[in-house]
């Protein structure tokens, strides 16, 4: 009979696990953040933190402000409204102002004395590329994935006129708008020089649209491409989504071995009144998922869906598909009962064979509560496993814990990215 571990060893091992999880670097393989040589488009500080949509959400169902008058307030008013409105009259216990707080509380400030102008000026006195230092120190992060769209009107012109890269900034190639509205997009790609036909996709046009996206992906040393889907979307079919997939984004993948991220179950404009917080999700038919992942093996796809119906489906897809790799828990999934919902279930079915996180962050600051709390929950989650593998006698070594959750932590995703 195998021994059972005692209460002191068992201890040893949780004690071993969370210092692993709490201090090993992490690849943040999706963000909305940007290389600090984009100045501005990276928000970063505490009014940022304060609009962040999902606060703007919570706080206006706190607030009876129509939403125009909202809107028609400057940057400073919003973050004090918010402010007023979660962290003053009520206790901030959402999961989104607790990751303020655990923000603030990791650059060592008083968050007891509700003191908003104290915060502003403590920001307004740091440097911003040292801040930009301490944040992914202080999160661990080695590594962040941005998302660049070359049709944003603010981020083209920067990577047009060449700057010199961050090292711990990488890209990927954000194209929404290529696959979700093709007439308009394509009307802008004749503009740049493109022949493609904005009323008929054809081997032409496949070809032009395959050469913009070369140009692109060598333009800014994309690491994958990626598009955000409604729940209905359909693959294959007669679409421009779905033929542009097919004939122009699929082999371009191929071409040049990169992983197309798809990232279904989104619904825009839910209230459009709300702007960038009006989002809402939906359930997804992963059957287009399943089409792609069967039909092209030769491609590789990574994948993160919003509706917490589509995790279980999506997992067994994983298990099914070697070039498929899930990751992160997205939007709305990114609650710690959630976080740990989905990664248990995944760990159960996959191993290690994917990436748990990403932290979908807007603002720089974020990346510090977004991975404290990640790694919290992640961190209990393993320490569960471990000790169930230690009850059947098998005791993991430090140096494999370390393995593991190094692998957890973007080694999984970079090895597939390079396979």
């Amino acid at each position: 009979m195998h021994e059972i571990p005692s209460e002191t060893s068992a201890a040893l091992l949780a004690r071993q696990v969370e210092q692993i999880v709490l201090t090993t670097p992490v690849y943040d393989i999706h963000t909305h953040l940007y290389d600090p040589a984009f100045g501005e488009l990276l928000l970063w500080g505490i009014d940022e933190l304060l609009v962040y949509h999902y606060l703007i959400a919570e706080s206006l169902r706190q607030e009876p402000l129509p939403y125009e008058q909202f809107w028609a307030l400057s940057r400073t008013q919003q973050a004090e409204l918010v402010w007023d409105a979660l962290f003053v009259r009520h206790s901030p216990i959402s999961e989104a102002c607790r990751g303020v707080l655990t923000t603030l509380q990791a650059f060592g400030l008083d968050v007891q004395r509700r003191d908003l102008p104290a915060l502003r000026r403590w920001f307004a006195a740091r440097n911003r590329d040292a801040h930009v230092t301490q944040c992914l120190e202080l999160a661990g992060v080695r590594k962040v994935c941005m998302t660049n769209s070359p049709f944003d009107e603010l981020e083209r012109p920067v990577w047009e006129r060449g700057f010199r890269r961050d090292e711990r900034f990488t890209a990927a190639l954000r194209i929404d708008p290529l696959l979700m509205a093709w007439p308009e997009t394509a009307g802008q790609l004749r503009q740049w020089g493109y022949d493609v036909q904005p009323g008929g996709l054809n081997d032409r046009t496949f070809s032009e649209v395959r050469r913009f996206l070369a140009a692109w992906t060598q333009r800014i040393d994309a690491q994958f491409l990626m598009v955000s889907l409604p729940p209905d979307w359909v693959f294959p079919g007669r679409s421009a989504t779905a033929q542009l997939m097919e004939w122009a984004i699929l082999p371009h993948c191929r071409e040049f071995g990169l992983p197309f991220a798809l990232m279904p179950g989104v619904r825009r404009g839910v209230n459009p009144r709300l702007r960038l917080a009006g989002d809402g999700s939906g359930l997804t038919d992963l059957t287009a998922l399943r089409n792609l992942c069967a039909g092209f093996p030769d491609n590789k796809f990574l994948a993160t869906v919003l509706a917490r119906e589509n995790q279980h489906e999506l997992a067994i897809l994983a298990r099914k598909f070697r070039n498929l790799h899930i990751f992160g828990c997205w939007w709305f999934l990114n609650v710690p009962s959630l976080i740990e919902e989905i990664t248990r279930m995944r760990v159960e079915l996959l191993g290690l064979s994917f990436t748990p996180q990403h932290s979908d962050a807007r603002i720089l600051d974020q990346v510090v509560y977004k991975w404290k709390h990640s790694r919290g929950v992640i961190a209990r989650l393993l320490v569960d496993k471990y000790a169930e593998l230690a009850r059947t006698g098998w005791q993991p070594t430090p140096a494999e814990i370390q393995r593991d959750v190094a692998e957890l932590f973007g080694g999984a995703f970079e090895r597939f990215r390079a396979a």
